[in-house]
């Protein structure tokens, strides 16, 4: 047993002196030799664009101006509602893109206008054979026997159309006569303006309300309407010839 105690005692002695002498730290002493860089060396790297990091700054155009204007407009309201020096979080991100969706509502609100203008041309257009498209216009008062296209729509029973013939028959009287200038382009109030130092000038106003009232406002007329406004149109068409 005394014999078994001395073989481990020493055993365990030369374990340790073992595990001292192997963490010794060994300094390497041998000389360094510096890496050298040449401007060739670098000269490959600054040639590849993979490697080129600077950013540039684009010019702002005319439509970066609006939205810049427009987001600080929105956010300057914002901060006034809800009484904040600096818009943040989830209201930022809301105020950066509020331009885009009132931009797409107003392209939907115009094209969902324009769609919806020649939709109802085109059932119109079907439903009256008989309607006056304003293209026509000139055409009508250089060509047409306008006191005629009178009678036929009366004949058809088509008396808001007979209405339309009748108001460009009395701007045709007034065309040759000069007192007016006639002119595609031109509406019925510039006529009116043109007319304000005539003596019929009341008669062609309400004439002209009439028509606008029952042309523009689709607005249909049985014979005894017609009649009333007949008498409106013929005084007006005597006061012109006897003016002449």
């Amino acid at each position: 047993m005394r014999y078994l105690s001395a073989l481990l005692f020493s055993l365990v002695f030369w374990t340790n002196s073992f595990a001292q002498n192997d963490s010794i730290v060994r300094y390497d002493t041998s000389q360094i030799q510096p890496l050298e860089i040449t401007q060739g060396d670098l000269q490959d790297y600054l040639d590849d664009e993979a490697f080129n990091y600077e950013v540039v700054q684009a010019e702002d155009n005319w439509w970066d101006g609006v939205k810049n204007w427009f987001y600080n407009l929105i956010r300057r309201f914002f901060e006034w509602i809800f009484g904040v020096d600096s818009a943040a979080g989830y209201l930022a991100i809301f105020l950066k893109i509020l331009p885009y969706i009132l931009l797409v509502i107003f392209l939907y609100l115009v094209v969902r206008f324009f769609i919806k203008v020649n939709t109802r041309s085109l059932i119109y257009n079907e439903n009256n054979p008989n309607m006056v498209l304003l293209s026509e216009e000139e055409r009508i008062l250089r060509t047409e026997d306008i006191q005629q296209l009178i009678k036929d729509a009366l004949e058809a029973k088509n008396y808001r159309l007979a209405v339309r013939y009748y108001y460009l028959f009395i701007l045709k009287l007034l065309s040759d006569r000069e007192l007016i200038a006639w002119q595609l382009q031109k509406t019925n109030d510039d006529y009116m303006s043109e007319l304000s130092g005539s003596h019929f000038k009341n008669d062609f106003n309400r004439a002209t309300l009439l028509y606008d009232y029952i042309w523009y406002g689709e607005f249909n007329i049985d014979q005894d309407g017609y009649s009333k406004i007949e008498h409106v149109f013929a005084s007006l068409k005597n006061s012109i010839i006897g003016n002449a």
